[in-house]
């Protein structure tokens, strides 16, 4: 494939599920559930029906910045979702729920992903700068080209990794928000559709990191 072609794929497609993600909830943001219940008060009830009584619940400013600290066991809840009544602000929040949960019974894709939080933290702040090296010297230290490629390999790792998380994250809070009767049946689907688009961001992430990654290999095959 043209490398330009790639190239407008990596920069479009993001873009791409953002506007779907951003259009997505706020057309849902309009429609109240019918119970009356906020996104905080949802969130407090999964928490309790799990015996998550020891994780709190938040503001944060922002929108869609919502989010589970597990080292502070506390779920942090947007603007556009905290106090909002909206069935989209309500699957948001049974989403993050759903990680609550997740670390609460140990799942096995949150403990590797909350394992490799480190390693890609450094690993996406430097392998570009190890990379650019390894290309300026490359006569001298030449495997510091795919020492830059391997750390790079790592965040499109953790990325992969974070996949099942999410998926089985809104698969959670729709079972949760249908089986305990939080939302009526007909307002299911639209949760469906508010997590769903947001679930393809991180999909859409992970492609463009692939085919970043397969430009460098065939950046580092040309050398």
């Amino acid at each position: 494939m043209d490398g330009i072609v790639v190239l407008l794929i990596m920069l479009v497609i993001p873009v791409i599920a953002q506007i779907n993600v951003t259009s997505t909830f706020n057309k849902y943001q309009k429609v109240r559930n019918s119970r009356g219940l906020t996104a905080d008060q949802v969130a407090r009830q999964i928490l309790d029906s799990n015996g998550l009584y020891h994780i709190s619940i938040e503001r944060i400013s922002g929108n869609l910045t919502d989010h589970f600290d597990p080292t502070a066991n506390v779920i942090r809840l947007s603007d556009s979702v905290y106090g909002k009544s909206s069935v989209a602000a309500i699957g948001v929040a049974a989403h993050e729920c759903g990680h609550a949960c997740q670390h609460a019974e140990n799942y096995a894709p949150i403990q590797l992903r909350s394992t490799l939080v480190p390693i890609t933290n450094f690993c996406s702040k430097f392998w570009y700068f190890v990379f650019i090296i390894g290309v300026v010297m490359l006569e001298v230290f030449p495997a510091l080209i795919y020492v830059g490629i391997i750390m790079f390999g790592a965040v499109v790792l953790f990325q992969l990794v974070t996949l099942p998380v999410e998926f089985d994250a809104s698969n959670r809070a729709l079972k949760t928000l249908e089986n305990d009767s939080i939302l009526e049946i007909s307002e299911i689907p639209q949760a469906r559709k508010v997590l769903t688009a947001a679930a393809l961001t991180y999909v859409t992430s992970l492609v463009v990191s692939l085919l970043q990654l397969l430009r460098l290999l065939a950046s580092a095959k040309r050398r």
